[in-house]
C-alpha cells in the first residue's frame, strides 16, 4: 500500500547554508552523470529559447546549454538565494550570456503567451502547491510545436531503493530532505491524472524504478 502524499514546501530552498549544501548535492549528481540532460535532448529539445522551472543551482540547464548550440535559457526559481548560486555557477561555466534567471512562483509566470520553444523541469514537481496550475502555465508559455518535459522521483519506489538512495546521499545533511521529497512525490498514476486534467497537450507519462516523467508537444 502506498502511503498518502505529504506536501513538502512551497517556498523553495532558502538560506545561504542550505543553498550551499544543496549545491554540493546537485554538483555530485552532475559529476556522476545523473542529470536528465540526455533525456531532455532525446525529447526533442535541442534548439531555441527554453524555460527551466525550479532551476535550483542551475546545473541541469547549464548542462543543456553546453550540450546544444545557439540555444538560450531562462531559469525560473522561487528562491532568490538559490538564484544567486545559479548565477555564480553560470559564470563558472562561462555561459552567463546565454542564460537569465527570474525569481517568481511557477503558478503565475511573468512571461507572455507562446514565449518559449521548450519548457523542462526535474525534481521540482513535488514542491508545487498547485501542480495543475503550473502545468497550465507551462502550456500557456509554450509556442505552437514547443515541447515540454517533467520528471521527478516517485513516492511508490521500492523501500530498498529508497534506502540505497538515502545511504548514498552526500552531503549527509541532505538525507532528511531526500526522504521528505520522496514522501511528497507523485506516483505514475497520480501524475497521469494531473497532466490529463491540465492544459498540457499530448502528455505521455512513463516511469522507471525511481522516477516518473511526462513529455509532450504543444499543438
Amino acid at each position: 500500500m502506498v502511503r498518502p502524499r505529504v506536501h513538502e514546501t512551497d517556498s523553495g530552498i532558502t538560506g545561504e547554508f542550505t543553498c550551499e549544501v544543496y549545491d554540493e548535492l546537485q554538483r555530485g549528481f552532475r559529476d556522476r552523470g545523473w542529470m536528465r540532460t540526455k533525456d531532455i535532448i532525446k525529447a526533442g529539445m535541442t534548439s531555441g529559447h527554453a524555460l527551466e522551472i525550479g532551476t535550483g543551482p542551475g546545473y541541469l540547464g547549464l548542462e543543456w546549454l553546453k550540450s546544444t548550440e545557439g540555444t538560450t535559457l531562462t531559469g525560473l526559481d522561487i528562491s532568490a538565494d538559490m538564484i544567486a548560486v545559479a548565477e555564480r555557477n553560470a559564470c563558472e561555466y562561462g555561459l552567463q550570456d546565454r542564460i537569465t534567471y527570474v525569481e517568481s512562483r511557477a503558478q503565475r509566470m511573468p512571461f507572455e503567451d507562446g514565449h518559449f520553444d521548450a519548457v523542462f523541469t526535474t525534481g521540482s514537481l513535488h514542491e508545487w502547491t498547485d501542480p495543475g496550475q503550473v502545468m497550465n502555465e507551462m502550456a500557456r508559455v509554450l509556442k505552437p510545436g514547443g515541447r515540454y518535459f517533467i520528471s521527478d522521483m516517485r513516492r511508490d519506489m521500492n523501500p530498498l531503493l529508497k534506502w540505497f538512495m538515502w545511504l548514498g546521499c552526500k552531503p549527509r545533511a541532505m538525507r532528511p530532505g531526500l526522504l521528505m521529497s520522496v514522501s511528497a512525490a507523485y506516483t505514475p498514476a497520480e501524475l497521469r491524472g494531473l497532466v490529463n486534467s491540465s492544459h498540457l497537450p499530448n502528455p505521455q507519462v512513463t516511469s522507471n524504478v525511481i522516477g516518473v516523467s511526462c513529455t509532450g508537444c504543444a499543438q
